[in-house]
């Protein structure tokens, strides 16, 4: 075959060489990075599995004369960064139990508790019962660490139902055994199975029996009207029970023995501790034989039980089975969770103030403020208010007002402007149970300028009732249908969730009935509010949006600036006991002149922003986690 007849090479194209080598480099640095991410995953394993420490117990010499109780706290779960509704983050979690220990707070046990009622022993003037609930497996991995630095011990509360299931998220008997012998870790119980009966959605629809991850799924259309599957007979649409006596108590009885059955055989003994799922009824159950069958069961496998939650203290006087334990929330600062131990302890606790340079700016008159992350933490006194003033001096007579409002959309937060220092004159601009209101204070007569749904400010789609009562019927079908029995069956959810969308109800544009809804004291808000002031006219924007326009006001002479926080009695709880106390979160807070110059020219009279190598620095650990949740997701 002659040269010039041969195969020929493609020539080889430049571009292509340079996208492949980009490739290439591109796949290194994720290998390195999917290397660190792996190795940071190892190490929080390695010391969950492998402890070098020993808790040790508070030395009896540190025990007090005067008896002062004990408090318990419990956490419904810990994972990596808190951004759900339940669980906290480590960083958070760590941020508390270090306070509390800082504060002279150490952990009591088991034993403990049960000497101080039966033997009358003395326990540390600040005694901490902490407890975990649900038996996950990222609880114990991540509060792991916290508990070895700060030679706390906890008790893990499981439910024996989850054994038999091989569900990663959730402990399994051989992990539980590992975490008694790292000596930080006792057992507990929330009882044999976390299950729901006689369930109504808010417009009364009736659903029946429902499992954790159907009552998930449809949580924010429900009311208050479900009980724990312990707590009352099982009931139809009428409120009729469809068991007898005997059934009910068979019932009962039947997740008490498989909880002990379960334990004995998993564990070797049934866990001292029990929690009753849900408390606060004034006895163990909502209906009176039921609470008896409860009671009955209770007394003779544990030897206590916490019926109550809400409240914190526990004294001599308590019974010890009648307990009372208080849940932190994840979205608590870390002086709402001391302002609650204060209030019911009546002891003497430091509150948190955080960055001195950030918070000296500010007189604090109620409550407590701490200044944290570029934020502004007012945090209120129980069914009280929080207050801060601007040092003075400082405060311009026409200004740019700017902050990110955090707090739950429960609740009021305030920011008064041209105020006297007593408040009895003052403009106020407030955010409160998700409407925009500003009033002007002259002499203490209050006259409201402006008020509006901050919704409706945004443009958003207002729902009607019926567009609501019908969203929540399509989503009760659609979780029947995600976690149905039988294909056939999740096809029938299906086919009703689609029927009952595409079935056409009033709107708000049609004259039907605005939906209403309560505001939850749990819901969270974050907003972008740009306030204007300039000699007699007002103006306020949120997220870019306008709100009240150039409103004239009388107040026209320099006076103070005051931040406030308060809490609201009308908002509600899907659990028993609401919470008094309330955080105004004011994030990234700037105070400027407002002359009528460009924004470059106006003159910062107040940050809360970071600056320099703090703002490097941040940015630097936000892009980090970033990456990492990215993995933890997706890889």
């Amino acid at each position: 075959m002659s040269g010039r007849n041969a195969p020929q090479s493609p020539p080889v194209e430049v571009g292509l060489e340079e996208f492949t080598r980009r490739k290439n480099r591109w796949k290194m640095a994720r290998v390195v990075v999917q290397f660190i991410i792996l190795l940071v995953a190892f190490s929080i394993l390695l010391s969950f599995f492998f402890t070098f420490k020993t808790y040790m117990a508070f030395d009896d010499a540190a025990v007090s004369t005067e008896d002062r109780g004990f408090i318990a706290l419990s956490y419904f779960g810990v994972d990596r960064i808190g951004d759900t509704s339940t669980l906290i983050g480590k960083e958070q979690l760590r941020r508390q139990l270090t306070e509390l220990h800082d504060q002279g707070y150490v952990t009591i046990t088991q034993k403990d508790i049960l000497d101080y009622y039966r033997k009358e022993k003395p326990l540390p003037p600040r005694a901490l019962y902490l407890m975990f609930e649900d038996g996950r497996r990222d609880t114990a991995i991540f509060a792991q660490e916290i508990m070895e630095d700060l030679n706390f011990k906890a008790t893990m509360m499981t439910y024996p139902e989850k054994f038999a299931h091989e569900d990663p998220k959730f402990l399994r008997p051989r992990d539980l055994h590992e975490m008694e012998q790292s000596s930080f870790w006792e057992m507990g119980t929330n009882g044999y199975r976390l299950e729901y009966i006689n369930v109504f959605d808010r417009y009364h629809n009736f659903i029946g029996e429902i499992d954790p991850l159907r009552f998930d799924m449809i949580r924010p259309y429900l009311g208050r009207r479900y009980n724990h599957y312990l707590m009352d007979y099982i009931r139809d649409k009428d409120d009729i029970p469809v068991e007898s006596e005997r059934h009910m108590k068979e019932r009962v009885s039947y997740d008490y023995m498989r909880l002990r059955d379960i334990y004995e055989e998993e564990l070797g003994y049934v866990p001292q501790t029990h929690v009753l799922m849900h408390a606060n009824t004034g006895r163990f159950g909502n209906h009176p034989l039921v609470s008896a069958v409860n009671e009955r069961w209770i007394r003779d496998l544990f030897p206590m039980n916490f019926n109550r939650e809400g409240f914190v203290l526990n004294q001599r006087g308590s019974s010890l089975y009648d307990l009372t334990r208080m849940q932190p929330q994840p979205y608590w600062p870390i002086n709402h969770l001391l302002m609650r131990i204060k209030y019911d302890t009546n002891d003497d606790l430091t509150f948190v103030e955080g960055s001195q340079e950030s918070r000296a700016a500010w007189e604090l008159m109620e409550g407590a403020l701490e200044a944290r992350d570029e934020s502004l933490i007012l945090t209120t006194m129980p069914e009280g208010r929080a207050l801060a003033r601007l040092q003075e001096g400082m405060e311009p007579r026409d200004l740019r007002f700017e902050a990110e409002m955090e707090g739950n959309a429960f609740g009021a937060q305030q920011i008064y402007l041209r105020s006297t220092p007593d408040l009895s004159s003052a403009i106020s601009v407030q955010m409160v149970n998700n409407f925009l209101v500003v009033t002007e204070i002259i002499g203490g007569a209050e006259r409201e300028l402006y008020r509006e749904k901050i919704p409706v400010i945004l443009e958003e789609t207002i729902l009607s009732v019926e567009e609501d009562r019908r969203d929540a019927m399509v989503r009760e079908n659609e979780a029947f249908a995600r976690y149905a029995p039988s294909p056939i069956a999740a096809q029938e959810y299906l086919g009703r969730a689609e029927t009952l969308r595409d079935t056409p109800v009033a709107t708000v544009a049609d004259g039907a009935e605005p939906y209403e809804g309560t505001q939850s004291f749990h819901r969270r808000s974050k907003h972008k509010l740009v306030i204007l002031l300039r000699d007699d006219l007002l103006s306020v924007e949120i997220d870019g949006h306008t709100g009240p326009r150039e409103l004239p006001v009388r107040l026209t002479e320099r006076g103070s600036i005051f931040l406030g926080a308060s809490w609201k009695g009308e908002a509600w709880s899907q659990r028993n006991l609401a919470d008094d106390v309330y955080d105004g979160v004011f994030h990234q807070v700037r105070i400027l002149t407002n002359t009528g110059r460009t924004g470059a020219e106006e003159r910062v009279v107040y940050s809360s922003e970071y600056t320099g190598w703090e703002k490097t620095k941040k940015n630097m650990e936000d892009r980090w986690n970033a990456i990492i949740n990215w993995f933890l997701k997706y890889l």
